[in-house]
């Protein structure tokens, strides 16, 4: 699944203990191999000499691949796809559409099955065989297994020389040359050999691979080709192509051609003996087993091994469903970015090398449209270069164009008559209905699949993205190349070009053009050279509507209901199991759209968008960067839903411009992430975008609660952490071993973390006694949470005398904590002792009314100087209402549905009987008329939770 053809070949020259090594980079979208040149000898055999180094060569992997920590080999992530041979009179058939369940109509083969004899050969004569498909089908992937099984003795053992080559290199040279030494150019060691001398039938031993075919411009008319039987005349490449096919160069050896649709009738059919298209992956145990074969290499350890085995499951169900994925997967193309995006997603780490979003989908269009051009140019003999243009530019000016009318207007499907309208355009040469015609053949069903939901009796066929994220994708980079201007706009572009290449007789160029052009129009030019600045004028704002867009698409308030993009992007792919979300609003909310076009930006896929023939200057992102800036300070000072908010963690990570990120990230002073669920990329993002910021930075408040945190995660987020004054770690199931990695964090001299909130985790009385070891050093804490984390008696007996280790802590919280009369009572006392604590929590606790009396009673503490500490341990304080009572009632509303519930309602109960107690106390029928009150918000609390009606935990504590 690799893009053909990519122009990579380099020769790399170096003399070493005379030698010279020869070096040209095989990638896998194209067979650009490296050709070593000796001048020692070498083993006997250069056909095994042969066999090593192409060994060597296919075995090479693109850099797309080695993102994912190099598990992969071309044998272990290799699934065969699905082969048909075709009949000569149907070899254009199409596959039907990949969700109808269907029986092949031809047989299913192999590619050595593609070689065995048959009645229709010729004796004396080598096979022909033509193996076709679409973009993205995985022919590349086939032939350089194909290869790679022949060196390895494993396939096609009946020959004894396999050649590869790749149409597009053969297709850029432009000096005659003879077969033997087109074969000695790459593959030296080759020179001279006697299979390829055309003695005898020697060459029945000889398979010939040309990949790529429709990058060569081959012509079999007798009157532009002349004929050569001999391997040793030079002739132009292409020649020499053509006289292989027609059988008078070495007859007797055997040819495989692999090539787009578009093509197939560029070689006559008395040519080819056999026709065999190549289809993909037409069932979903296929795809299953390409799965399988990454994700299971990728995911390396073995915790990281059984989330992958059920990530395989949730895929494989998804599947199962025919849904939109299962006719995106047809493609091994999309596959692999399904693999790419999951890896991405799921199996970040710290140490790994910082990838995005953007860069997987640069990368995944690279490896597909790499060096691919669109062009007809059928029997011109100029350069390649000069009679085709890029295919991926053509692809954003069309269906980039439909995407971006898709995205402005909250649509995801489209009609065969708005696909007419957008894609085909207004053409009106034959050159550009060529072009359309090739691109509908061997590109279109690329990009848009079939609608896997069912349409209404009324309404037509739908079509989609094959992946949504990629609408998005083409839709950002069609606006980020400025394809969307407007005419004037692209008229004063190419105006201002004309005058800088003849800024020294403007007048010369101005009195030539008045002639041709209309006098409206001319008018911009006299406009130009008399104002400059006006095309800045008008091309600034231009890029100043687009950083407005970005920046409009990331605050979109009616999708302020759906979860964060990642976890968009993921359901995208593996579904939405159990009950389905709700959704406030019709509209489809578009939300990777501004992502994308803050990745596109950065200088690493903007060179791979080059290499795509994707230009885009560095003075737009300087002036599109710019007003992106000041609209983000700007609106940052409004508070953002913590969904929105991780969204723009997002696009500042995919950015990867540090110091606008520092510049952005100065307006925020707290972060609230409640909610979120948080996964090892969401915490790297986190982590990497406050590593921007200077040592100085500090937020006010980082709300991290109900978000699922584990203790591996706590580590991708240390530098984050070192960031933030209070920290809140609620309800996220941090146990013991977590709190060694809190008290390193309190311990660190550049950490000033003020409040710590852990409530409702599993620490336990040990993870407790970890945690305080950092109070003796500490000189920033003064809040602590510690409700319902499971300190018991022996934890809050440990905690009291410790306590006068810290002077700064101001406010200590351990209710819900299992303390009873004497340890709450030790607690206090050591509480009255300290110097700064003002407020304890030990509401919930399973604490006697005599207990409860003795807390408040307490008189002052033995020190001189000493102070009375605020207790809370119930609604009340001894016989009167505690002024805290609706705090402590809160944080029970909002916290019972995932506390244990026979406890709190055993709580609530003690509460009304405190109150029932504390009422016949009062003569004044004010206080008893607040009691009534009180005890009001306890039985309605009471009331909520034995009807099972309040709301889910949101996380809030004290």
């Amino acid at each position: 699944m690799s893009s053909l053809h990519r122009q990579l070949s380099q020769l790399l020259g170096a003399w070493r203990r005379k030698r010279r090594v020869e070096v040209s980079l095989y990638t896998a979208t194209g067979f650009h191999c490296r050709t070593f040149c000796s001048t020692t000898s070498g083993p006997a055999d250069p056909l095994e000499i042969h066999k090593k180094k192409v060994c060597l060569w296919f075995s090479h992997l693109p850099q797309e691949e080695k993102q994912f920590g190099g598990y992969f080999s071309p044998e272990t992530m290799h699934v065969d796809p699905l082969i048909l041979e075709r009949e000569a009179e149907e070899r254009a058939g199409r596959l039907r559409s990949p969700l109808q369940t269907q029986t092949p109509s031809s047989p299913s083969v192999t590619v050595e099955q593609l070689f065995e004899p048959s009645d229709a050969w010729s004796e004396g004569r080598g096979a022909n065989v033509l193996m076709y498909g679409a973009v993205g089908t995985g022919k590349s992937t086939a032939v350089r297994k194909l290869v790679l099984d022949w060196c390895a003795g494993r396939t096609l053992t009946q020959f004894k020389l396999l050649v590869p080559f790749s149409c597009e290199d053969l297709a850029q040279l432009s000096k005659v040359v003879s077969l033997r030494d087109l074969v000695s150019r790459k593959y030296l060691h080759l020179k001279k050999h006697p299979l390829l001398s055309g003695e005898g039938n020697q060459a029945k031993d000889v398979l010939f691979v040309f990949n790529g075919m429709e990058k060569m411009n081959l012509d079999f008319r007798i009157g532009a080709t002349e004929l050569c039987s001999d391997p040793d005349e030079a002739l132009p490449p292409g020649v020499v192509v053509v006289n292989l096919l027609r059988k008078y160069l070495l007859p007797e050896a055997s040819i495989l051609v692999t090539t787009r649709l578009s093509a197939l009738d560029r070689i006559p059919q008395k040519y080819v003996s056999r026709y065999a298209q190549i289809c993909g992956f037409n069932d979903p145990d296929r795809q299953r087993a390409y799965f399988s074969s990454r994700l299971l290499q990728q995911s390396g350890e073995a915790g990281q091994n059984h989330e992958a085995h059920t990530l395989i499951e949730l895929l494989y169900l998804n599947l199962q469903r025919k849904s939109q994925l299962a006719a995106a997967c047809f493609l091994p193309s999309y596959c692999w970015l399904t693999c790419a995006t999951l890896h991405f997603l799921l199996f970040t780490d710290a140490k790994a090398p910082i990838r995005t979003l953007t860069g997987i989908y640069t990368s995944f269009l690279r490896l597909n449209f790499g060096g691919e051009v669109i062009g007809t140019g059928e029997g011109s003999n100029l350069p390649i270069q000069e009679h085709h243009s890029s295919l991926m530019l053509y692809v954003v000016r069309t269906v980039g164009k439909l995407a971006f009318d898709g995205v402005t207007n909250k649509r995801t499907s489209f009609s065969e008559k708005e696909l007419e309208q957008w894609i085909g355009g207004e053409t009106k040469t034959d050159e550009e209905l060529r072009q359309l015609a090739m691109f509908r053949t061997d590109v279109l069903d690329f990009f848009l699949a079939p609608s896997a939901e069912d349409p209404s009796e009324n309404d037509t066929k739908r079509y989609v993205f094959a992946v949504p994220a990629m609408q998005e994708y083409l839709a950002a980079l069609y606006v980020v190349l400025g394809e969307n201007k407007s005419a004037l706009e692209k008229l004063t572009t190419q105006v201002s070009a004309f005058i800088g290449q003849a800024s020294e007789d403007v007048n010369a160029l101005v009195s030539i053009l008045s002639k041709f052009i209309p006098l409206r129009i001319f008018a911009v030019f006299n406009l130009l050279k008399l104002f400059p600045k006006l095309y800045e004028k008008i091309s600034s704002r231009n890029k100043s509507s687009i950083a407005r867009t970005m920046a409009a698409e990331m605050f979109r308030t009616e999708d302020s209901y759906n979860a964060d993009v990642l976890d968009q992007v993921e359901q995208s792919l593996l579904g939405v199991h159990g009950p389905q979300p709700e959704k406030c609003s019709e509209s489809q909310p578009f939300e990777l759209f501004p992502i994308f076009m803050g990745g596109l930006l950065h200088y690493g896929n903007r060179v791979l968008l080059q290499q795509l023939g994707c230009n885009i200057q560095s003075t737009t992102v300087a002036q599109i960067t710019q007003a992106l800036r000041k609209y983000l300070v700007r609106e940052l000072s409004k508070p953002q839903p913590p969904e929105e908010l991780m969204d723009l963690l997002v696009l500042l990570y995919e950015f990867e411009n540090p110091r606008v990120t520092a510049e952005v990230l100065a307006s925020i002073r707290t972060i609230n992430l409640t909610n979120i669920r948080m996964t090892p990329l969401k915490c790297f993002v986190l982590s990497s975008v406050l590593s921007c910021t200077p040592a100085s930075y500090h937020l006010e408040k980082m709300d991290l609660s109900s978000c699922l945190l584990t203790h591996d995660m706590l580590q991708m987020l240390w530098p984050a952490f070192r960031h933030t004054h209070n920290l809140n770690l609620q309800f996220n199931s941090l146990g013991p071993e977590s709190c060694v990695l809190l008290r390193d964090l309190l311990l660190d001299p550049m950490s000033s973390i003020r409040s710590l909130q852990l409530c409702d985790n599993p620490l336990l009385e040990s993870g407790a006694r970890t945690l305080l070891e950092a109070l003796p050093e500490n000189r920033s804490l003064t809040h602590l949470s510690l409700m319902h984390t499971g300190l018991g008696d022996q934890g809050a007996l440990e905690l009291a005398e410790r306590l006068q280790q810290h002077a700064g802590l101001l406010e200590l919280n351990v209710a819900y904590n299992n303390i009873g009369d004497n340890a709450a009572l030790a607690l206090v006392d050591a509480c009255r002792e300290h110097d700064g604590i003002h407020t304890v929590h030990l509401y919930l606790n399973p604490l006697s009314d005599v207990g409860k009396q003795s807390l408040y009673v307490r008189g002052v503490p033995k020190s001189q100087g000493g102070r009375r500490v605020k207790v809370l341990a119930s609604v009340t304080e001894g016989a009167d209402i505690s002024e805290d009572w609706h705090p402590i009632l809160s944080v029970i509303q909002k916290n019972a549905s995932s506390w244990d519930r026979e406890r709190v309602i055993q709580q609530l109960k003690v509460f009304l009987r405190d109150l029932d107690w504390g009422r016949q106390q009062q003569q004044s029928i004010w206080k008893r008329f607040h009691f009534r009150r009180v005890e009001k918000g306890v039985r309605q609390t009471l009331r909520m939770l034995e009807t099972d009606s309040l709301p889910p935990s949101s996380g809030y504590g004290k």
